[in-house]
Formats: C-alpha cells, sequence, structure tokens
C-alpha cells in the first residue's frame, strides 16, 4: 500500500487552493446584496407601515389595521408579557383583548415612537427595533402612560413587509408613571 505525506509547502498549497474555491461560495450574490438606497428604502417604508398602523386617528377598525402589519396566515411568532405565541389567530385574540380593555378607553392619547434601528439582512427581510410612548388619560381623567421597546422581524411575501416575529418589552412601572409628556 502506497502512502502520500504532504509536505509543508505542499499542505499550504493546498488550502490556498481551497481557499480560493470556496471564497466564492461564501460571497453574497448578486441577488442577495442590498444597496445604500435600497436600505434607506426598505426601511422608510418599514417606518411607515408602524407609523401608519398604530395611528390612532385613523378612521375604521383599529385591530384590522394592526393585524394589517401581520401575514393573512401562517405562523408568526410573538413574545410579550413573559408568553410566547406561534399562531396569527392568538395574537389577533390578544391585540382584539388589548384594544378593548385598553385601548379604546384610553383618552386622548398620543402615540410616540422613539428610533427607529432598522437592520436590512436581504433585499425581502429586516429587523426592526423601537420604543414607543402612549400617554394618554385613563377614563377617570388620571394621567397613565403605556411604553415599552419592540422588536420586529419583517419579511416580504406576496409584495407586501409583514412581521413574521416579535418581541414587545413593557417599560417597568417606575419609568412611565406621571410621565405624560
Amino acid at each position: 500500500m502506497q502512502t502520500f505525506t504532504l509536505t509543508v509547502p505542499s499542505r499550504r498549497a493546498l488550502v490556498a487552493l481551497f481557499g480560493l474555491i470556496g471564497s466564492p461560495a461564501c460571497q453574497p450574490t448578486a441577488a442577495t446584496t442590498v444597496s445604500a438606497a435600497q436600505r434607506v428604502a426598505i426601511a422608510d417604508t418599514l417606518q411607515g407601515l408602524l407609523v401608519h398602523a398604530y395611528d390612532l386617528a385613523q378612521p375604521g377598525d383599529p385591530v384590522a389595521r394592526l393585524m394589517s402589519l401581520y401575514p393573512r396566515a401562517g405562523t408568526v411568532v410573538s413574545a410579550s408579557g413573559g408568553q410566547v405565541s406561534t399562531a396569527r389567530d392568538t395574537l389577533e385574540a390578544g391585540i382584539r383583548a388589548f384594544w378593548e380593555n385598553v385601548g379604546r378607553n384610553m383618552r386622548n392619547p398620543r402615540w410616540t415612537w422613539g428610533a427607529m434601528h432598522v437592520d436590512v439582512l436581504a433585499p425581502d427581510a429586516a429587523v426592526l427595533t423601537t420604543t414607543y410612548r402612549v400617554p394618554h388619560l385613563t377614563p377617570r381623567g388620571e394621567p397613565h402612560v403605556i411604553a415599552g421597546a419592540w422588536t420586529a422581524v419583517f419579511q416580504r411575501r406576496e409584495g407586501r413587509w409583514v412581521i413574521i416575529q416579535e418581541h414587545l418589552s413593557d417599560a417597568p412601572a417606575p419609568m412611565v408613571m406621571g410621565a405624560t409628556k
């Protein structure tokens, strides 16, 4: 039986050869690269979608408007309040319960967004992280604030951007108590 031993220069040559062959496989293709202009356009689109969906002055069904951010069918992973759900109907039930128990009872609400940090991952995928504050009056006229942080993973499906995963984190009560400005 014949054995082969690679000398140090031969090993280096072999490593270099595999590096040259494998290098193009690790590079992004033209289909996955995103130009600076595309990144700005995607970020603007996602920010606009959120601002529109959460505009409390808009007429119509607020639950339907909020649900327009999600796919019409399929899995949506949503984490908030220490719970994780994966069903769109569970998410919709949670949004509806929030609106019926809290949202519609807010007087003079002002939804304000913090800085929106958007990372475009691909031409059809992006993640957005932001904070929000909703100062308002309770039905008894007392000042109250709902606030938190939100990270949402968006994917473009059937020509529209939708949230496929999200995590909402409520701000601790001491941070929002009495802060109605």
